[in-house]
């Protein structure tokens, strides 16, 4: 498959609302184009993993054993685990086996996933960066009796140092699979964190790695124009939210991952866009008249798949307009109507229509926002790398916790 089948774009920036900015920032995202080319051989960088040099901190033959399990539990928080499960919804008809995802302290779920009979018989990868995530920590600590954590169904992925995890799988055996210090949660889908679940889903990793250095080379203007209009609206302070609508099944999980990219990389020193996810068409029934004829403050991601395995067609149906049409055909002329109507309103906008449902689309799609995400934060004069609010909530979480534990 050719790099120019992957993705469509098509950016809508209108210039009375936005006239004021001119292409000055081009140079500057060039010279960040040029710089992450000669990093992506650095190792300790977190474009490494975009390398096909990149060496994984496993082996898949140590791996095989595990192969048997026809469940798979994953436990994490934030980009440690979205990658993966943006993977397995996107990828869903290629996946033969049972994927949980447990990413939230949701006393239902993990009543539920106690519920299942069979519990001890599933594969649990356990992630933390820390290794001190009290969510995950937690999380453990209340299936520990249930699931029978050992070296034979576990594994846990963190970093390369002391921690309550690495204690936890150390007293009970189980297989550490260290996490780079270096390679952030929300940045790290290209390697193990996102790439271990993808073995056991038997999703083709080579695949999935193929197309992501192409908004670095052979993409490289249609990344530095999305990312000029995008400048644009962030620095016209008109913007205050960013709706990723959404028109592609699957697509759910991988929107969530990037909400967290987008909002804990960029929403700092009173700057940012918050990005919310909305599903069209159903949110035509809902939240279309405030889009558009409500404050017009928003900037649109639209998401679409360029289905050409159409389902069956309607017949003999009681509209006769609809004979013939399927439900992709439906929801494709929806979105064509949206994005009519965003122009005339002189609403900015941008277009991703993914080509095929396959690894090296998905792959492209995250190495892009996690481009954007960088080089926009370089731009705005902010550090996309650290998360300072969340770690002040983290501590102040621990204390209130350790504070009961001493009285």
């Amino acid at each position: 498959m050719s790099s120019q089948q992957s993705i469509n774009f098509e950016s809508f920036i209108p210039k009375e609302k936005f006239k004021t900015f001119n292409n000055s920032n081009k140079k500057s995202f060039y010279k960040s184009i040029k710089k992450t080319q000669l990093s992506i051989k650095e190792k300790k960088n977190v474009f490494h993993s975009f390398s096909q040099d990149f060496k994984f901190n496993f082996s898949l033959s140590e791996l095989k054993k595990y192969k048997k399990f026809k469940r798979i539990v994953t436990i994490g928080l934030g980009g440690s685990i979205l990658g993966a499960q943006a993977i397995n919804f996107f990828l869903k008809k290629k996946i033969n086996k049972e994927l949980i995802f447990i990413n939230n302290l949701e006393p239902n779920q993990l009543n539920k996933l106690k519920r299942i009979k069979n519990l001890k018989n599933s594969l649990f990868i356990i992630i933390s960066k820390s290794g001190n995530t009290i969510e995950v920590l937690s999380i453990i600590n209340s299936l520990k009796n249930k699931a029978n954590f050992n070296k034979d169904n576990s594994l846990v992925i963190t970093s390369n140092k002391k921690s309550h995890l690495s204690s936890f799988a150390k007293k009970f055996k189980i297989k550490i699979i260290f996490h780079r210090h270096y390679i952030g949660g929300r940045y790290s889908v290209f390697s193990e964190t996102a790439l271990v679940p993808c073995y056991f889903m038997n999703i083709n990793i080579s695949k999935l790695k193929k197309n992501i250095l192409n908004f670095l080379n052979k993409k490289k203007s249609i990344l530095i124009n999305n990312l000029n209009n995008l400048s644009k609206v962030y620095k016209s302070r008109k913007i205050h939210s960013l709706v990723l609508l959404n028109y592609c099944e699957g697509l759910e999980h991988f929107l969530l991952w990037c909400q967290q990219l987008i909002a804990e990389s960029l929403g700092k020193k009173g700057k940012g866009i918050i990005p919310l996810i909305s599903i069209g068409p159903r949110d035509h029934h809902s939240l279309l008249q405030l889009y558009l004829e409500g404050p017009q403050d928003s900037f649109f991601y639209i998401f679409s798949l360029n289905n050409k395995n159409k389902l069956s067609k309607n017949k003999g149906i009681f509209v006769e307009a609809l004979n013939n049409k399927d439900t992709q055909e439906v929801i494709e002329n929806q979105k064509k109507a949206m994005i009519t109507l965003l122009k005339n309103k002189k609403i900015p906008f941008l277009s991703i229509e993914i080509k095929k449902r396959n690894e090296e689309s998905l792959g492209e799609l995250f190495s892009y926002f996690i481009l954007e995400t960088v080089f926009m934060g370089e731009n705005l004069n902010i550090n996309p790398f650290n998360q300072p609010a969340v770690e002040q909530l983290k501590i102040l979480t621990k204390q209130n916790l350790f504070k009961k534990i001493r009285k």
